[in-house]
């Protein structure tokens, strides 16, 4: 995480012990739907260090395969379904139509009975995805989800006060553009379809697959244009 993610979650705590999230905005969630309970989790951190300890494993090849998971091979799935989209009109209609559907077509799919909608950014409106009361995530198309995306600052922040958490991931908004909250549920979850940036028009599919990130798929990035990359 840098610089700037470690000051939006330390700013955030203060924020959230003070501010009640505005459940207004978001969907009930009736029960807790984490797709890793917080107990196996923790007995699976207690097995890693042991296992690193006693020399059976070793945490650089642990942390290695993590990355892999979390930054090439999950978000390089999603990358691809938006690159296809933006360059196969007819594509982009059936992901917006029917997300489940069209990303099977590509290969990928959610948990079962998980339906997947695609949220589609416009130069008028602009789509962020939270899980308010857990972490509820599309682990095959966008990895392994990042720390900040389960910690309870950005789930309440992100209600409470979009704008201002988008401008800690350095992406300001004109007033004009509205922004949406989606609440991603255990049934229900969602992945947004950034615009495509100014300069890609002569790219490849797979040229544009590469300036795709989680983070943009998330909502709190934009794709950046070529010369200058996106965020991770």
């Amino acid at each position: 995480m840098d610089t700037n993610r470690r000051d939006f979650l330390t700013a955030a705590a203060a924020a959230a012990a003070t501010t009640a999230p505005d459940l207004t905005h978001a969907q009930t969630h009736d029960h807790d739907h984490q797709d890793v309970p917080p107990d196996v989790a923790l007995r699976v951190k207690s097995l890693e260090s042991l296992l690193v300890e006693k020399g059976i494993v070793d945490s650089a090849a642990l942390d290695a395969l993590v990355d892999t998971y979390e930054h090439k091979i999950g978000p390089r799935n999603g990358a691809r379904v938006v690159a296809r989209a933006w360059v196969d009109p007819a594509y982009k209609q059936r992901l917006l139509a029917n997300g489940t559907a069209a990303i099977a077509e590509l290969g990928y799919s959610g948990s079962n009975g998980v339906d997947l909608r695609v949220l589609e950014n416009t130069p008028k409106v602009h789509n962020l995805v939270v899980c308010t009361l857990c972490s509820c995530y599309i682990w095959a198309i966008l990895g392994l989800p990042p720390v900040w995306y389960k910690s309870a600052p950005y789930r309440s922040r992100a209600v409470i006060d979009p704008r201002g958490v988008l401008r800690e991931f350095g992406t300001v908004l004109p007033e004009n553009i509205e922004v949406r909250v989606w609440d991603s549920t255990a049934e229900q979850r969602y992945i947004v379809l950034p615009e495509r940036p100014a300069g890609s028009e002569g790219l490849s599919e797979e040229a544009l697959a590469a300036l795709v990130t989680r983070d943009a798929m998330i909502g709190v990035a934009k794709v950046m244009p070529p010369q200058t990359g996106g965020r991770g």
